[in-house]
């Protein structure tokens, strides 16, 4: 289930973004009661991290097309750093057809580990959206296309180079979304800083590597069919390397701020 997934990488997410982006980030905000949308808001994590990170009160309104997770996003309580609570409402709709007009009022855009799933029109159309509602949009946990694990195995790169195909399937954006993005708000003459979010997997993130890994593996060989008695044999090895905690990765991201 897609919430169980969200639930497993919450903790290496919060780990990976890039804080650095936060001081530019509170500089481009307005003064007084912010409103935040959260695009593809999943079961919340983005408001969990973030949210208590700036000032109150604060007004998120949730994005996405899922109506569990936003059932899911709506189930806690947060607070922004001065201890306000933080008010939520949800949004059930696509979140690809946003124009202008459904922006009016908006502090900031926000969205984690979404670029990558999006075509380069919804991404061109985003920023479009963004820069007509004049607000700064932070977009977090963009796959970048690289990935290292240790010890090294001779099929990795080919593995990669697969899976960095399936992302791009059907023109999704998949490890191009960074630059892409980055790209559709500097001709709108906007600054954009960037900034590496990788996760470092080890012993103490074996369950989600092993999720991660034989995702990883089956996105290739769907790909890649030759590969599959290979990539057999390699996911084989890899997850008792991983259940043993021999295993390390690192699976680069890309943080935006464009301001």
């Amino acid at each position: 289930m897609m919430s169980e997934w969200l639930a497993l990488r919450e903790d290496a997410d919060a780990a990976a973004r890039a804080t650095e982006l936060l001081d530019p980030l509170r500089a481009s905000l307005p003064d007084g009661p912010l409103v935040i949308r959260d695009l593809g808001c999943g079961t919340g994590a983005n408001l969990r991290w973030l949210a208590p990170r700036l000032p109150g009160p604060q007004r998120w309104i949730l994005h996405d097309h899922d109506a569990e997770l936003l059932a899911l996003a709506t189930a806690g309580t947060v607070s922004a750093a001065d201890g306000t609570p933080v008010t939520t409402q949800t949004n059930h709709s696509d979140l690809t057809r946003l124009c202008p007009a459904d922006l009016a009022g908006t502090s900031l855009l926000t969205a984690s580990a979404l670029l990558d799933l999006l075509r380069e029109a919804a991404v061109e159309s985003l920023a479009e959206a963004c820069c007509a509602a004049r607000c700064p949009a932070l977009l977090t946990l963009s796959v970048a296309g690289r990935v290292e694990l240790a010890p090294a195995d001779p099929l990795d790169a080919e593995i990669a180079a697969a899976f960095n195909d399936h992302q791009r399937r059907d023109g999704l954006l998949g490890p191009d979304a960074p630059a892409v993005t980055a790209a559709a708000f500097r001709r709108r003459g906007r600054e954009v800083l960037s900034r590496p979010s990788p996760w470092r997997l080890g012993a103490g993130q074996a369950d989600l590597t092993a999720r991660w890994l034989t995702e990883w593996c089956e996105a290739a060989v769907e790909q890649r069919p030759d590969l599959a008695t290979d990539v057999e044999d390699y996911l084989r090895r890899r997850l008792r390397a991983c259940a043993a905690g021999r295993l390390r990765v690192t699976v680069d991201h890309v943080d935006l701020l464009a301001r």
